[in-house]
């Protein structure tokens, strides 16, 4: 296996592939405002395997695209969704978040739970603002700067891994100069990092290991991998994902 291989074997079968937790969600979900019994339609654009989108299928009444590039991630999804019994709320689609086939004004809402760094978030929130409808919702994760200055060596680490990394101050005016109107912030607590992400992923640090023969290259995924939990542990203080609600502005 490539490296790419090794990483989707490794995450495929978590529950989550980032931080996140179905609290903060419904959080969010509270914070925008939104009408649970109303009929909405929602694009969930890197959904991964599902987290978020069941969650929303769940508490909303909704139809939910969910859009992951992935289609092993889309796979696991859509079982999913049938055996939560919330099949018919939810379309799988595979699609490039780059290259997402909808029309204009589709959506009452985009919601994109830590996965707007594969495209950037000032792309992201500008490109995709044309699919919402006028006074939509955009909910989004992002990585976070939760102080003014840090430690050199973190911040070099991101400075290489995330340049777009920045203050929330930061991002609420990229939301602004993209036509949003901010609406709420919050930070993800630690729960969602340890508990919910890095200990599930630990927890199959062996099996994956196992599967793959105990080669270098899988090796090295688990290695990178322990880094960035250290990496967290260490400097939590300074980082995390901060969840961003904006509504469609007037043009």
């Amino acid at each position: 296996m490539d490296e790419f291989e090794l990483l989707l074997d490794l995450h495929k079968g978590a529950y989550r592939q980032g931080p996140g937790g179905d609290a903060e969600t419904e959080k969010a979900i509270g914070l925008a405002g939104i009408d649970r019994k109303a009929p909405i339609r929602i694009a969930d654009i890197g959904c991964g395997t599902g987290a978020s989108t069941l969650t929303l299928a769940r508490l909303l009444n909704a139809k939910i695209t969910a859009v992951d590039f992935l289609q092993d991630f889309i796979d696991v999804l859509a079982n999913r969704a049938e055996s939560n019994g919330v099949g018919d709320k939810v379309t799988p689609l595979c699609a490039s978040m780059e290259q997402l086939p909808f029309e204009d004004e589709a959506f009452d809402v985009v919601w994109s739970e830590g996965a707007i760094y594969n495209i950037g978030f000032a792309k992201g929130v500008a490109a995709w603002r044309r699919y919402l409808k006028p006074g939509g919702l955009l909910v989004v994760s992002e990585i976070t700067w939760l102080t003014s200055s840090r430690p050199s060596g973190l911040q070099d680490h991101w400075n290489r891994e995330y340049p777009e990394i920045d203050m929330a101050s930061a991002k609420i005016r990229v939301l602004e100069d993209s036509g949003y109107t901010p609406v709420g912030y919050f930070v993800l607590p630690e729960h969602c990092w340890l508990d919910n992400y890095y200990e599930p992923m630990r927890r199959g640090f062996d099996g994956f290991l196992s599967r793959n023969g105990n080669s270098k290259e899988a090796q090295a995924i688990v290695e990178a991998e322990r880094h960035e939990m250290k990496l967290y542990e260490d400097y939590k203080a300074y980082f995390s994902y901060g969840v961003y609600i904006a509504r469609k502005a007037d043009s």
